[in-house]
């Protein structure tokens, strides 16, 4: 008996609700898909699933069962489309994640762009701030800010992500500006989810902590309060590079502006051979070098 007889069916019970709309989905008899299912029960010496005339609902061991099981005939069904046809159009269901305000103002309209030319596409993508385990809960990609840490996942650049230090002249002119990293303690910080910046001085990395009076997990709420002349901020190029093209903030201490860190999508080795990956990879890295935060960043933008 092979070890995948039964999973189809009892996937297809549990989708649906009842055996006969299963076996309707399976284009099998509903006496068969009611057997594969109690075999495999048997084989588990588990029962996964409560029947009653009307209506199937899942045991406990039932509902952790089928979470694994959607996932395995998933990836056996791309795992075949994938090797009959490498230049296949995205189909199947793709689970993404972004951090939350990159992802809403970036990521999520491309791959709503992206979605509009395959129809067969589903996407599930989830906005958080928190590093998830792409592995462990299912995630075909990430897009993840700032450096890497070492792990067993691909990572493909996709823009340039470049930090500045800021200040709104209104703020310079009542306080003075800083020349040099020492002088970073003798002003108001503006701190956002990080609790050091990074800067570069006579070719190492230093870090500072920075201290003040204010404190938001948001960046936009941090560009914010700079622009109303709170203190200084240090925020990534897509936040600051149009205030300081107007003149709304300042460029601080550029000599030791830290290295360009970047943009990254993050996926499993085995995930970019499928196109619905691999497709939208390339349509990310495409759009964001289109998007206005991404283009002319040139030292003229320095004050």
């Amino acid at each position: 008996m092979s070890r995948w007889e039964g999973l189809d069916e009892f996937v297809a019970v549990a989708e649906c609700g009842n055996f006969s709309r299963a076996a309707e989905r399976l284009r099998l008899s509903s006496s068969h898909v009611s057997r594969q299912v109690a075999l495999l029960e048997e084989r588990l010496q588990a029962r996964l699933l409560y029947r009653t005339t009307r209506r199937v609902s899942l045991t406990e061991a039932g509902q952790t069962f089928l979470a694994r099981c959607q996932r395995l005939i998933e990836e056996r069904d791309e795992a075949f489309l994938t090797i009959s046809d490498l230049h296949s159009a995205p189909t199947g269901l793709l689970r993404m994640t972004a951090a939350v305000a990159y992802g809403e103002r970036f990521i999520v309209p491309l791959v709503n762009e992206f979605m509009a030319g395959y129809p067969a596409l589903k996407v599930e993508i989830e906005l958080t701030n928190r590093t998830l385990d792409m592995v462990h809960e299912g995630f075909d990609l990430a897009i993840r800010l700032g450096r890497l840490s070492e792990s067993s996942l691909v990572a493909t650049r996709l823009a340039p992500r470049a930090m500045y230090l800021c200040a709104a002249p209104a703020y310079l002119e009542k306080y003075g500006r800083p020349h040099t990293l020492s002088e970073l303690g003798q002003h108001n910080c503006l701190i956002g989810t990080g609790d050091t910046w990074s800067f570069q001085q006579n070719g190492h990395e230093h870090q500072f902590r920075p201290s003040g009076n204010w404190r938001c997990n948001s960046g936009q709420a941090v560009l914010d309060a700079a622009l109303r002349g709170f203190g200084l901020c240090q925020l990534p190029d897509y936040y600051v590079l149009e205030p300081l093209r107007r003149g709304e903030l300042v460029s601080l201490l550029d000599a030791n502006q830290p290295p360009n860190t970047a943009v990254w999508a993050v996926y499993p080795q085995r995930r970019y051979s499928l196109p619905k990956v691999r497709l939208l990879v390339d349509a990310l890295k495409a759009g964001l070098a289109l998007c206005p935060e991404y283009r002319g960043q040139a030292d003229d933008q320095r004050a």
